[in-house]
């Protein structure tokens, strides 16, 4: 019934909901606040206490303005942040209809708005949650509230029947909607993964086949070839065994051919049937790992610097790491190399340093800068209406998805990504000395992991070809 009522969505696992969006819908709703507590208490002449009533407002602006200094622009928050905003927005908007007229007040349907946001974007247990404290709430507001007056006179004096008739309308109403917007919500939550999940299905099923089609052409060509080593082999052993004075080393030679013809062919079928997935593939050195992500750059007209560790002579660094390699990784390093070279003026810088805890990859260039009047949203998708023209580009108009994809790809594989200006405007056009041993003057964005999630210290591919995932009964 649970799963019926509260399926599981993707969000659970995520944090997709942006810092900016939450503190733009609570400003709205403080406004909302303000303007109703001015307007009843001046225009319709209700007996308000407007003093505390303003209070209370001003509490939701210390919080606001709270979140919007300690946290970065681009933040995207956690189920338990949201949550937490939520049940802080319950409280005070329960203690402004305490202080307005309780259930007697027409704004109490606000409350079930917290409850439809949580079904949306948050998992059971912290829906259920704000549900049950919302019905609490509720239930306190039909006993504990200070009734609205107007020149001394109880305005609403409502018979008790009513008030618990509007009790049990909000209980309804929070339940109803919340579990609503939650099954609306997990339907097209689990019909996005579903295709997801067909998509990724379906373009490995394409990549098998590919390979299997490969191996099947490759086991075909090679087969006359191994059987003629195979029956060239035989008859080069019964030879050599009736000769009296025959080498016994040469016909063990010869047996032995006969025996590692038949292991070729035997690998050929098997890779065929089940195929094999070579672990080196995965596994790479550091260099390795940047030089693929650089590679369509490097011959754009602008030179990319590769350093590890400090040294461009990366053949005298014999201690560098060696990375886990995934598309995920190349893509998000490349869209942050093309974003560099597109912007740069001569030279892009590819730093990367490591310790027994984290590993860096630094990518600068000598060009203008991120603007900074967006700098502290940078990753975010659809970065502003107005798109801007860069004179270094032109024909181009830059809506900040490159980055995003980038900083997505990269926050999944672990890493956590800073977007800053390298030097201060008015030293950005400054000389740089040497390029090859200068420091980035223009936009640098750091991408740091943990160590053990990029490059553990111990290497998964001394086994040099494991079992296709397709067939492995622990795989799902």
């Amino acid at each position: 019934m649970k799963d019926w009522l509260f399926p599981d969505t993707p969000q659970t696992g995520n944090d997709w909901l942006r810092l900016r969006t939450v503190l733009g819908l609570r400003w709205a709703a403080i406004g909302g606040q303000f303007m109703a507590v001015l307007f009843a208490q001046f225009a319709l002449g209700i007996d308000l206490p407007l003093a505390l009533c303003l209070a209370v407002v001003l509490l939701s602006v210390a919080v606001n303005l709270g979140g919007a200094i300690v946290l970065p622009e681009n933040k995207r928050l956690s189920a338990e942040y949201i949550a937490g905003i939520l049940l802080f927005d319950l409280f005070q908007l329960a203690l402004m209809l305490h202080l307005t007229g309780g259930l007697t007040n027409p704004f109490v349907v606000l409350i079930v708005g917290p409850v439809v946001i949580a079904a949306t974007a948050l998992p059971v247990r912290q829906t259920t949650f704000l549900g049950g404290v919302a019905i609490a709430l509720t239930s306190l507001l039909m006993f504990w509230y200070r009734p609205l007056t107007v020149a001394g006179v109880q305005a609403f004096d409502l018979p008790d029947i009513y008030i618990f008739g509007m009790w049990l309308a909000m209980s309804i109403f929070t339940l109803f909607f919340g579990i609503y917007a939650a099954k609306v919500t997990g339907d097209n939550a689990a019909m996005s993964e579903a295709l997801v999940a067909t998509q990724m299905a379906l373009s490995r099923e394409q990549r098998l086949s590919s390979l299997g089609g490969v191996v099947a052409a490759a086991a075909h060509e090679l087969g006359t070839p191994l059987a003629t080593i195979k029956l060239a082999a035989g008859e080069l052993a019964e030879d050599l065994a009736l000769l009296p004075d025959a080498d016994p080393q040469l016909v063990e030679d010869a047996h032995l051919i006969r025996e590692q013809a038949d292991r070729c062919r035997v690998i050929l079928a098997d890779m065929g049937r089940a195929g094999k997935d070579d672990l080196h593939l995965h596994y790479v050195p550091l260099e390795a790992l940047i030089d693929e992500a650089a590679e369509p750059h490097v011959n754009r007209g602008k030179q990319v610097i590769v350093r590890l560790d400090g040294q461009t002579d990366t053949s005298r660094v014999i201690d560098q790491p060696g990375t886990i390699r995934t598309p995920e990784v190349v893509h998000g390093l490349r869209n942050l190399i093309q974003n560099a070279v597109d912007f740069a003026h001569s030279t892009v810088w590819i730093d990367a340093t490591w310790d027994l805890e984290r590993l860096r990859i630094a990518i600068g260039d000598d060009g203008p800068g991120y603007p900074e009047d967006i700098i502290g949203r940078l990753g975010d998708p659809f970065l502003a209406r107005r798109r801007r023209r860069n004179p270094l580009r032109p024909g181009y108009e830059g809506m900040g998805l490159g980055l995003f994809i980038a900083k997505t790809l990269l926050e999944r594989s672990g890493a956590v990504l800073t977007f800053t200006n390298a030097t201060e405007p008015g030293r950005r056009r400054a000389e740089v000395g040497s390029a090859t041993f200068a420091r980035a003057p223009g936009a640098l964005v750091d991408v740091v992991w943990p160590r053990d999630m990029i490059a553990p210290l111990t290497d998964p591919s001394r086994a040099a070809l494991g079992q296709n995932s397709r067939n492995d009964p622990d795989h799902p």
